[in-house]
């Protein structure tokens, strides 16, 4: 069987957990961060398991994931 290609583009944005959920950044951290509070960015720091319904799809563009 040949290698499967990794679609780069999702292999920069998702990561394993050390239990091999996915993991995602939160949105809207990139920029307009003056008027947002120090909670809310603190909030938004860190990173989040990506929904269930979404896991499969990036399976198949992670194949060694």
């Amino acid at each position: 069987m040949p290698k499967l290609k990794t679609r780069k583009s999702a292999a920069k944005r998702f990561r394993a957990s050390g239990s091999g959920k996915i993991m995602r950044r939160q949105t809207h951290r990139s920029h307009l961060l003056e008027h947002k509070s120090a909670a809310r960015k603190r909030r938004l720091a860190g990173t989040v398991v990506v929904n269930e319904r979404d896991a499969d799809n990036i399976h198949l563009m992670l194949p060694y994931l």
